[in-house]
C-alpha cells in the first residue's frame, strides 16, 4: 500500500477510536501524536530531510538524512541517540518540521499519554544535522509550522484535558527562546467555529503560507497561516460537502496566487485567490471541438469555392474536344 494511503488509513482508524475524547482543531493534530515518514522538502533549496528509526530497545535512535530532491542522492546523515520523528501536519502523511530556507528543522519524540504534562521539540541545524536546542514546555502542545527563516515555531496548545476542543495557536520565538504571550486568531471568525480534522496541506512557493484543508463540522475549510507575520485566516468552503475533504487534494499554482481543491478523481472543485481569499468555482473545461462553429464560418466560403472550382474542372474535362480526358 502507498505510504500516504497507509498513513491516511491509520489516521482515520485513530480518529474513529479517539474522536469522542480527543476532538479536532483547526490548526493541529490534537494529541494523537501523528508523525510522518515521508520526509519534508524545502521549497527554496529543494533538499529533503528524513528521519529514520534506528535500533531497538535501549539502543534505539534516529538517523537523520539530507537528500537531493532529484534522484534522492544522500548529501549527509547523522545518528541521534533518541527516537525522534518529523511531525505530521495532516492525515495524508504530509510532513512538517523543515523551514523553507532549509536551515532549521524540528523533530518530535513519541507522545506519551493522552494529555502529556510536558511537550518537547528538538531543534536541529538542518545543514549540519546537529541538535541546536531542545524546547520543553509545561502542558500539551503539538507542532504546526515553521517560519521561512526558522526563527518562529508555531504550536497548538491544548490547555485543558477536560475540554479537548479548546485550543490556542501559539508562536515560539526560537531566537529569544520564549513563548509569545498572545494566541494567533482569525479576528473575523467566531470562537470555536472552525473545528475539523486536517486532511492535507500545501505551502506557498516561498514557504510563507501554510494552507491546511480540514473536513470541518459543517463544511470543509482551509486554514491559512502566515508564518512570516504570525496571522491566520480561515477560508470557508461552504459550497462543498464535508465528505469531499477525505480524499481531496490541495495544491498551489507555481506563483502562489491560487489554491486549487481537487476531489479524489483529481478534478478541481474550488479555487481560492490567495490575495483576497475569495472562493470561486473552477473554470469549465473546454469541450471537444470548442470554437469549431466559428472556424466553420471562416472556412465555409473557402470550402464552397474549392468545390465550385472542382465542379467546373470536371465539367470542362467532360466536354473536351475529341472526347479527350
Amino acid at each position: 500500500m502507498d505510504r500516504r494511503l497507509l498513513g491516511f488509513a491509520v489516521g482515520l482508524a485513530l480518529v474513529g477510536q479517539l474522536a469522542a475524547a480527543v476532538g479536532a482543531h483547526a490548526d493541529g493534530l490534537g494529541t494523537l501524536g501523528i508523525t510522518s515518514t515521508e520526509g519534508a522538502t524545502s521549497p527554496v533549496s529543494g533538499e529533503r530531510l528524513v528521519a529514520i528509526p534506528t535500533g531497538r530497545g535501549p539502543t534505539k535512535g534516529t538517523t537523520v538524512e539530507r537528500l537531493q530532491q532529484d534522484g534522492g542522492a544522500l548529501i549527509d546523515s547523522r545518528y541521534l541517540e533518541q527516537r525522534l520523528s518529523l511531525p505530521g501536519v495532516a492525515f495524508d502523511g504530509t510532513a512538517g518540521g523543515l523551514s523553507a530556507d532549509g536551515e532549521t528543522a524540528v523533530l518530535v519524540p513519541p507522545v506519551r499519554g493522552f494529555h502529556p504534562r510536558r511537550s518537547t521539540f528538538v531543534v536541529l541545524d538542518a545543514r549540519r544535522l546537529d541538535i541546536r536546542d531542545q524546547v520543553t514546555l509545561p502542558g500539551t502542545y503539538t507542532f504546526d509550522a515553521l517560519s521561512p527563516d526558522g526563527s518562529q515555531m508555531y504550536l497548538i496548545e491544548y490547555p485543558s484535558p477536560n475540554a479537548s476542543r479548546e485550543y490556542r495557536v501559539r508562536s515560539y520565538d526560537l531566537r529569544s527562546d520564549h513563548l509569545l504571550p498572545h494566541p494567533i486568531v482569525d479576528p473575523d471568525e467566531p470562537p470555536g467555529e472552525m473545528q475539523g480534522f486536517p486532511m492535507t496541506r500545501t505551502t506557498s512557493p516561498d514557504g510563507r503560507w501554510a494552507y491546511t484543508l480540514y473536513d470541518g463540522d459543517k463544511h470543509p475549510f482551509i486554514h491559512a497561516l502566515d508564518t512570516d507575520r504570525g496571522r491566520a485566516v480561515c477560508i470557508d468552503l461552504d459550497r462543498l460537502k464535508t465528505n469531499t475533504a477525505y480524499e481531496a487534494r490541495l495544491t498551489s499554482n507555481p506563483d502562489g496566487s491560487e489554491l486549487t481543491v481537487s476531489d479524489r478523481k483529481r478534478d478541481p472543485v474550488a479555487v481560492v485567490d490567495t490575495a483576497t481569499f475569495e472562493v470561486s468555482d473552477p473554470a469549465e473545461p473546454a469541450e471537444d471541438g470548442a470554437g469549431f462553429p466559428w472556424l466553420g464560418l471562416v472556412l465555409a466560403p473557402v470550402a464552397l469555392g474549392g468545390a465550385w472550382a472542382l465542379a467546373r474542372g470536371l465539367r470542362r474535362r467532360r466536354i473536351a474536344p475529341g472526347g479527350a480526358r
